[in-house]
């Protein structure tokens, strides 16, 4: 089995190649190939996971349908699984969002992040903590974590104890920021929501972190495996790290090096996958949150800017999309009624009808995964002036 820090690794090599310009539709179609999104493949959770470079977990389920897109027989109880052997982890990381990351990878990249923590920590605690003693805090939070799991409601409480004039949930939040903790289950697993028990990593996982040297390198080597071709910005805004120019430079001599439309210098693994421009995207569905939409500065590649404003909503919200030849062109939601299961596809344009007809078909099928307990399942088209819908028994 290849995961983590050995996807790609037989690739590398030290001559870089010339550069060449890519097309938008050929970035599209390599961003498709690397998030498995050409076409379902025969992995296991761990390896997709681990190929995916992480992906974004707020709340428990898109993680599962975002894997149900991408491989071939996916069961919802073999990502849970992973979870509770501890092979699989639900932390802060990437944007200081939660993510579900291989504990390998999390070990190995935990470090090389923390600037960013500690950069959108600054940015939301601005003057609350204002000459706080951030080192008493964290180490009175480590110690309280190390004695057995505890919610961030009860290191909420203890810290607001220890510092009793300042904001308790920014208080919190420090803790956060500065340990590496991670989510015990069953928090984060499909269907189950409440307050999360944490456990410090290395307690969890009987294994120390990794140093920043060594994390930072295979960081960016791991975002071009899962996003790539792709600039410095891209990159920076995937992990919320700032100032990676020199990293990257660093790498340049085992990294081959394009040019986009724009005339961007584009950095990439050699060898990783660059389909034609023209390769079949089949229809897809996202899950709320899905990194596929938010790992690049532009997001074009997969989301065309009229669209935007439909996908990303106020209070950080990222609806679950669906793609058609590669792009996002609607939006989609489950409903529950009793044993009735309702996938609302909300296309953002007119679709022909043969597409329609695809998406309805593999809306069932997404239907009959998320809901398998349901007796019922309707698929309906919801637009301006214009309500379709496609009906299935259970059998």
């Amino acid at each position: 089995m290849i995961v983590g820090a050995q996807i790609y690794r037989a690739l590398w090599r030290t001559s870089p190649v010339p550069d060449r310009n890519l097309t938008h539709r050929e970035l599209n179609r390599a961003l498709l190939a690397r998030q498995m999104l050409l076409a379902r493949q025969p992995l296991s959770a761990l390896e997709a996971v681990a190929r995916l470079a992480g992906m974004q977990a707020q709340i428990p389920n898109p993680p599962y349908i975002g894997l149900w897109s991408r491989l071939q027989n996916f069961q919802r109880d073999e990502l849970t699984r992973l979870m509770e052997q501890k092979q699989v982890v639900r932390v802060t990381a990437m944007r200081h969002t939660l993510h579900l990351l291989t504990a390998e990878d999390y070990l190995r990249l935990r470090l090389a992040i923390q600037p960013a923590l500690t950069r959108g920590w600054k940015t939301i605690t601005k003057t609350r903590l204002q000459g706080l003693d951030v080192e008493r805090v964290v180490e009175t939070a480590r110690a309280y974590v190390a004695e057995q799991p505890r919610t961030f409601v009860e290191i909420r409480d203890l810290l607001a104890k220890l510092e009793p004039e300042r904001d308790p949930s920014a208080l919190a939040y420090t803790a956060r920021t500065f340990l590496p903790l991670i989510q015990i289950p069953p928090a984060g697993t499909w269907g189950v929501g409440g307050s999360a028990t944490q456990m410090l990593a290395e307690d969890w996982l009987g294994k120390p972190l990794a140093s920043v040297e060594e994390g930072l390198p295979e960081l960016i080597r791991r975002y071009l495996a899962a996003f790539g071709p792709a600039t410095v910005g891209d990159i920076q805004s995937w992990s919320y790290l700032s100032g990676l120019k020199g990293a990257v430079e660093q790498l340049r001599p085992e990294l081959r090096t394009f040019r986009d439309e724009r005339k961007r210098e584009l950095f990439d693994l050699p060898d990783a996958p660059l389909p034609d421009a023209d390769t079949p995207a089949p229809i897809r569905f996202l899950p709320e949150f899905d990194n596929l939409i938010l790992s690049h500065d532009d997001r074009r590649r997969v989301l065309p800017d009229e669209y935007r404003k439909h996908v990303f909503l106020t209070a950080a919200r990222v609806r679950a999309t669906f793609l058609v030849d590669g792009f996002v062109v609607g939006a989609w939601k489950l409903e529950r009624v009793k044993k009735v299961a309702r996938l609302i596809i909300e296309p953002f344009a007119p679709l022909a009808d043969a597409v329609r007809d695809e998406l309805a078909e593999e809306g069932e099928r997404l239907l009959r995964f998320a809901e398998d307990d349901a007796t019922e399942f309707e698929v309906t088209f919801a637009e301006i002036a214009l309500a379709e819908s496609y009906a299935f028994t259970a059998s």
